[in-house]
């Protein structure tokens, strides 16, 4: 990702002049703050909960190495892989080879900030590995050619107006202003690529240690065709995502979509605990 912060004083005058900018902006205090409020008014326990996940997070930080060796243990077991790395480079190096041992030409991608901060897509690119962004915000910037600019709402900088514009250029359809017609446009246009992706990549809101499970939350349901559909799946995380059960993951899941988007829940909480298994018959005989 590349690194702007030393020109802020510059980028923060130019912002300031930026009249799509401002306006894009100015629908924010509508949207998050005052759902999230109004999600913790309607749960009375909401700060008890925050000083409960607050302690759990002190204590899994305290013994991170005990439950990542556990959550280790546990993904072998189901019959999957953990690859530890140090660096961007080493991640970036794995997940390619990993890629290229499958033969991979097309990898859809979840939405994983993990993968932002390691420029992951450009590394694919240059290999000659096509990566292709499924979450609709992500989509819209990688058409663009633009960072995220908010870890929910990664194009919560642009206007219905520049994602108009920017389908239009790119998929070569009448232009629309109508956002159920943009949707659609994204739909159409991702479909083939989730049914042609040889690789998946999702990032993990959580690692659950007791089962070996990684955990995606997500409201568009791009982040389950992204894992599923494709043979291989790699999920890239950084180590404090994991929690030691599924009981101390409900904890966090009552406070996440809360917190973030002032939802009661997310839409899709999906649990990926080891490769497909084969499917076991049992044949039941009875005799009189």
């Amino acid at each position: 990702m590349q690194i702007t912060s030393p020109q802020f004083k510059e980028n923060a005058r130019i912002a300031l002049t930026d009249v799509g900018l401002q306006k894009a902006l100015g629908n924010v205090k509508n949207g998050f703050p005052q759902k999230r409020a109004n999600a913790v008014k309607r749960l009375p326990e909401f700060d008890q909960l925050r000083d409960q996940g607050r302690d759990l997070k002190n204590h899994i930080i305290a013994n991170l190495d005990i439950y990542l060796e556990e959550f280790e243990a546990n993904v072998i077991k189901n019959g999957g892989h953990v690859h530890w790395c140090r660096t961007s480079e080493d991640a970036r190096q794995t997940i390619l080879k990993i890629c290229q041992d499958k033969g991979a030409k097309t990898v859809t991608k979840g939405k994983s900030m993990v993968t932002e901060e390691i420029n992951l897509n450009e590394y694919l690119e240059a290999n000659g590995i096509t990566p292709v962004e499924t979450d609709l915000g992500e989509y819209i910037l990688q058409l663009r050619g633009e960072h995220p600019s908010h870890i929910i709402a990664p194009a919560i900088h642009l206007n219905l107006e520049d994602v108009s514009e920017t389908f239009h250029a790119h998929h070569h359809k009448p232009k629309s202003m109508d956002p159920a017609v943009l949707m659609q446009e994204a739909r159409e246009e991702l479909r083939a690529r989730f049914v042609a992706a040889d690789v998946g990549i999702t990032g993990a809101n959580f690692l659950v240690a007791e089962t070996g499970s990684s955990i995606i939350v997500t409201n568009e349901g791009n982040g389950d065709l992204t894992q599923t559909l494709p043979k291989t799946h790699i999920v890239v995380t950084s180590i404090e995502k994991v929690v030691p059960t599924l009981e101390d993951m409900t904890l966090f899941l009552r406070l996440l979509a809360r917190s973030a988007t002032g939802q009661e829940f997310t839409v899709y909480n999906t649990l990926s605990t080891g490769p497909k298994r084969q499917k076991i018959k049992t044949v039941l005989k009875t005799t009189m």
